[in-house]
Order: structure tokens, then sequence, then C-alpha cells
């Protein structure tokens, strides 16, 4: 059986029947090319918002510390305002026994006609000491 010789082709050396489908070839292949490298981009950026949220929290945790610590000191200071008034109160307490003893030592070196006041002026009253550290407390004992 023989075959007939094939024709030859009316088409220049080199060119293909398929450039049409080449060329939407290339067109899905350059597409796809630009959406991975959009893809690509828009992967960076998720990583760089990734990496600024973690310092972020990183930031607010610290912040959070500092917080805390800022609480604890205004408690302590409110605790420390609240005793003031039993200080001054204590302080104008003894000022007001140590003028009336002034006042009675005066009185005293008026009559006795000697001029050497500050010789016989009382020292103010003693106020009660309590011990604020823990030394304190065991030498106190």
């Amino acid at each position: 059986m023989a075959f007939a010789p094939r024709p030859a082709s009316m088409l220049p050396p080199g060119a293909s029947i398929r450039q049409p489908g080449n060329t939407v070839s290339q067109q899905q292949s350059s597409a796809l090319a630009a959406r991975i490298a959009s893809k690509k981009a828009e992967l960076e950026h998720l990583i760089q918002l990734r990496d600024m949220s973690n310092g972020l929290a990183g930031q607010m945790e610290v912040l959070q510390a500092k917080l805390a610590t800022l609480k604890d000191g205004t408690e302590a200071v409110a605790c420390v305002l609240a005793n003031w008034d039993n200080v001054l109160r204590a302080i104008t307490m003894a000022s007001t026994e140590l003028k009336m003893l002034n006042q009675v030592v005066e009185q005293e070196v008026s009559e006795e006609n000697n001029d050497d006041v500050s010789a016989r002026s009382p020292l103010p009253a003693t106020l009660v000491r309590i011990p604020a550290t823990q030394q304190d407390k065991l030498s106190g004992q």
C-alpha cells in the first residue's frame, strides 16, 4: 500500500499553524505573571503588617506594665496623703502645747523680771515614734 505524498505547505518557512493559540498562551502567561507579582507584593505587605503588629503588641505590653506600676504608685501616694491629716493634727497638738508652755514660762519670767526667756523655754512635746522599717521594728523591741 502506497501512500500519496504530502502536499507542500503554503506557509512560509518558520511559520506555525498554531500561532493564534500561541499568542493566547503568551497573554495568559503574562497575565498570570502579573497576578503572581501582585500576590507577591501583597504577601510582602502582609508580612510587614504582621511584623509591625507584633511590635505594637510588644509596646502595648510594656505600656501595660508601666500603667500597673503607676497604679501601684498612685495607691501608695493616696495612702500617704490620707495619713497627712493625722500628721498635721499631731503637729498642731504639739505646737499648741508648746505655745501654752511658752506663755506660762513668759509669765513666770515677767513676774521674776528676768530677761533670759530663751534659757527657760520648754522643748516641744515628744511625739510617739512608730517604726517604719523592719530594722526599726527589730531595734524597738
